[in-house]
């Protein structure tokens, strides 16, 4: 009995001892402190015209007066092939313009899963398809897109959806059933444009990002630190994270050191997480989970995370405070980021 307890308590020790080891490499300590930080923004045109602005002055502007050079563009296929086989390019064509005549570096997300609520956007004429049609669907749009986009200069990364290993939006029930379709995806993508690395993103905070280490060239993932969590329809609570700066670092340090993958912040947090829609939530409410001491604080996170490049989630809603709500102190606290480099 005596040599069972001692078993027992050897046995509660170790794993007592790697729990502390775990925790200390994962919690404890610095990161190390980059010099050259690279800083972008990501940019959805579908979320400036739903707070109500003009998305081409929105656009403009984060290229003239914010002096952004590096842009993740999320595009919405239900927008571009709204009806099948007929597609419409007129404003990524813009976009794109715009940043090749100013010397703007653009990720192109394509997929189904792009950004921005419901976050699958899946046209109504593609939804109603069986599962294998609608994967096809899928793969026929971005081809579409990749060829024809594949020799601008400004494009240079692709990114295979979003975050496609995070149960969250409104998706087809199979979306998330294996990674698959998603190899598929971006074996297309790389077939079609053999010159660029193509990125797979995953949740900063509750993933090992090991599933898009596998399958992308670059793993690209999210920093969010303060969150509306919704428990009913009715009733949620706002959450601030606890994962420490050098989280990031160390499990950037185990991808690269396992797959040889690069990995940056593809989205900053730098708008707020509320329980609906901005323009029906009071700005009071908002301001709980971002205004300007948050957002310098989550400037000086990000720094002490010790990776080098980030692209601020939220310039839309920079730009709907400064020009609707008269309240740009963000939009200039970014400036001074974009300007100095």
């Amino acid at each position: 009995m005596k040599k069972k307890l001692k078993r027992l308590g050897i046995l509660l020790l170790a794993i007592f001892a790697l729990l502390a080891s775990i925790f200390c490499y994962f919690f404890v300590g610095k990161a190390p402190v980059q010099k050259n930080i690279t800083w972008g923004v990501d940019f959805s045109q579908m979320q400036a015209q739903s707070l109500g602005l003009s998305w081409k002055e929105a656009y403009s502007a984060i290229i003239n007066d914010l002096g952004v050079k590096n842009i993740k563009l999320h595009t919405q296929w239900d927008w571009i092939e709204g009806e099948k086989d007929k597609y419409y390019f007129d404003d990524v064509d813009w976009q794109l313009s715009q940043a090749q005549e100013k010397n703007v570096k653009i990720i192109y997300v394509v997929g189904m899963k792009s950004g921005r609520w419901p976050e699958c956007h899946v046209p109504k004429w593609a939804s109603k398809l069986q599962e294998t049609q609608e994967k096809q669907a899928t793969l026929n749009y971005i081809k579409e897109v990749v060829q024809r986009y594949k020799n601008n200069p400004s494009i240079i990364y692709w990114q295979v959806e979003n975050e496609p290993f995070f149960y969250f939006g409104e998706c087809p029930d199979w979306y998330y059933k294996n990674n698959d379709f998603l190899r598929e995806e971006v074996a297309t993508v790389k077939f079609l444009d053999p010159s660029r690395k193509v990125i797979v993103s995953d949740t900063g905070e509750y993933s090992s990002w090991f599933g898009a280490a596998k399958i992308g060239d670059v793993v690209g993932n999210t920093m969010y630190r303060e969150a509306w969590t919704r428990i009913t329809d009715s009733f949620g609570f706002y959450f601030h994270s606890f994962f420490s700066p050098v989280y990031y670092s160390r499990k950037a340090l185990i991808i690269n050191k396992i797959f040889g993958k690069e990995v940056f912040c593809i989205e900053l947090q730098a708008e707020p997480w509320v329980s609906g829609q901005f323009y029906d939530v009071p700005l009071k409410e908002q301001a709980e989970t971002m205004n300007p001491v948050i957002f310098k604080q989550n400037v000086e996170f990000a720094k002490a995370s010790g990776l080098d490049k980030f692209y601020f989630w939220g310039v839309e809603w920079w730009y709907w405070m400064k020009t609707v709500h008269n309240q740009p102190q963000i939009w200039n606290e970014a400036k001074n980021l974009f300007i100095t480099k």
